[in-house]
């Protein structure tokens, strides 16, 4: 076979050389991303190249030598870097390896047809040669592939750390990243924090790059920007874009909102049972790391304790004030709640879970105790408690005011005890009396 070879091998040449424009002019017909790539001489050439290292790689396969690949390596990286889609590059490759062996097959029958039956071993040789180079372009594509993804995620990442960690108000290095981001250089921007415990990875944030990552979320993951989505559109197609950040201490998302509203953030979210904070919309990617430090804050209001819950900063102020004021904070629990804390372990969870619960009822004794499992004049013999303890009035705004603030000051305290729903009901008692300002009172009923 190899003889055969070498005595068709100037005509083989020429038919080589039919064979690379046609397949240069048929590639270039086809295949949009190879005609936005290259001209046709230099496909042509590319293509002419390869068609003669299969040759030699047969030739070499022949004699049980190994098929050089470096080439062929090179042209994978080489194509990955430029962006050419792997399978456009195989496609290409595969029907030259068509073209190849039809001219192998016309070149050895003008010149002895009798001797075809010899050309046929070199089929199966012939086609291991091109599955090895295809295999070779492959893995090298696939790594440059994957170094220069790397090289994305690192460049994106450097960005968002400039727009969210970043002075605040208008620079220079802001302006840029901004602009290689995708972003406007005016719009409707939020950012949102999620809490370090369900950071887990890409797949913890909504849609896959950093413009949208957890499942179902348009974007872990930072990571890819993804063009906002038109309005009136339905799903994942609607939602804001996010570009995700992933750290140590949790996940940060830069939200481009759009025309969708600052809610919008908490619908993206719910469905991964996360804690978050949200800060507000800000005008300008310049006024994004002011945002993420309120969003910051704002998770701060949202206590583990109190389970997934998704706190948007504007909803969240009074809490957020105290959050943000730690040595005053301190002096308001110490001030306002010190003698309930002082009590027995029990006994301090039980008052501070029926004060947390009531202020979240909106002073209704009755919600709370349907919330709490007892009986609403259990609720009001609590509540009295603590206006004994404290010295303060539940009908008195201020001082109501004064305990809402020193409640989520405890929550927020990182030693204290998480505030949960008492382990069992408090006594019921028959004892009427006053019970906290605004409420109804309503005796227990008498046994029958």
């Amino acid at each position: 076979m190899e003889r055969i070879i070498e005595e068709i091998r100037e005509d083989l040449s020429r038919r080589i050389a039919v064979a690379a424009d046609r397949l240069a002019d048929r590639t270039l017909a086809e295949d949009p991303a190879y005609a936005a790539l290259l001209g046709r001489a230099e496909l042509r050439e590319r293509i002419h190249d390869t068609l003669r290292q299969a040759v030699e790689g047969l030739l070499r396969s022949c004699r049980g030598l190994p098929v050089e690949l470096a080439d062929a390596r090179a042209v994978g990286a080489l194509r990955a870097e430029q962006g050419l889609p792997l399978a456009s590059l195989l496609r290409t490759h595969r029907r030259g390896g068509r073209l190849l062996w039809q001219s192998l097959t016309e070149a050895v029958t003008a010149h002895d047809r009798a001797a075809l039956p010899r050309l046929l071993p070199a089929a199966s040789v012939l086609w291991d040669v091109v599955d090895r180079t295809a295999d070779a372009m492959t893995e090298s594509y696939r790594r440059a592939e994957a170094a220069h993804g790397d090289r994305d995620r690192e460049r994106r990442a450097a960005l968002l750390d400039v727009l969210l960690d970043g002075a605040d108000g208008p620079s220079a290095a802001a302006e840029a990243a901004a602009a290689q981001l995708g972003l406007p250089e005016r719009g409707r921007f939020t950012v949102v924090v999620l809490a370090a415990e369900v950071s887990a990875g890409p797949s913890r944030t909504p849609s896959g790059d950093p413009s949208r990552t957890p499942p179902g979320i348009p974007s872990a993951a930072p990571t890819a920007a993804v063009p906002p989505a038109p309005a009136g559109g339905s799903g994942a197609a609607s939602a804001p874009r996010v570009l995700w950040r992933f750290r140590v201490d949790g996940e940060v998302g830069l939200v481009e909102l759009g025309h969708h509203p600052l809610e919008s953030v908490r619908d993206l979210l719910a469905p991964l049972g996360v804690r978050a904070g949200v800060g507000p919309v800000v005008g300008a990617p310049a006024e994004l790391a002011r945002a993420h430090r309120l969003a910051a804050l704002a998770l701060r209001t949202a206590p583990e304790s109190e389970g997934p819950r998704i706190a948007l900063l504007d909803e969240r102020l009074p809490a957020a004030l105290v959050a943000a004021e730690a040595e005053l904070a301190g002096r308001l629990r110490q001030v306002v709640l010190g003698p309930v804390l002082a009590l027995p372990v029990e006994d301090r969870r039980t008052l501070l879970t029926t004060l947390g619960t009531w202020l979240a009822c909106q002073g209704s004794t009755t919600d709370a105790a349907q919330r709490l499992y007892c009986h609403r004049n259990t609720v009001s013999n609590r509540l009295r408690r603590v206006e004994q303890l404290t010295g303060r009035s539940l009908s008195d705004p201020r001082h109501v005011v004064e305990l809402a603030l020193a409640h989520s000051a405890v929550l927020q305290r990182v030693e204290a005890e998480p505030v949960t729903r008492p382990a069992a009901p408090g006594p019921r008692t028959a004892r009427s009396s006053r019970t906290p300002g605004g409420t109804a009172r309503r005796s227990p009923r008498r046994p029958a």
